[in-house]
């Protein structure tokens, strides 16, 4: 699946797309995708991948779209204890941080 997220990730550079990537780089107790999964965004909202599920995506997906906007790297996190969690679907009782980067 790995391979399928930076093959669309290509493909969409390849057309002139803005791309960001998404990556898990911390879980800590449970959590829905493991350190290292990635999710590829284009300028256009289409999306590869998974680094969680549900809403948690969705938020993910409108950070990129900004990261492709401003170029500038963030570090998102999202967690039971954390408001965002509850809003955009992350009760599972762990947290994951995921770092999305634009694609030059």
């Amino acid at each position: 699946m790995e391979d399928d997220v930076l093959q669309s990730a290509e493909v969409w550079r390849a057309a002139g797309r803005g791309v960001a990537l998404a990556t898990v780089v911390e879980t800590w107790g449970s959590a829905p995708r493991p350190v290292g999964s990635q999710l590829a965004i284009d300028e256009t909202g289409h999306f590869a991948g998974s680094v969680s599920g549900g809403c948690v995506e969705g938020e993910v997906v409108t950070q990129a779209m900004d990261v492709i906007a401003d170029g500038k790297p963030r570090t998102l996190e999202f967690g039971v204890a954390d408001e965002t969690a509850w809003r955009v679907g992350l009760s599972c009782g762990g947290r994951i941080r995921i770092f999305v980067e634009k694609v030059a």
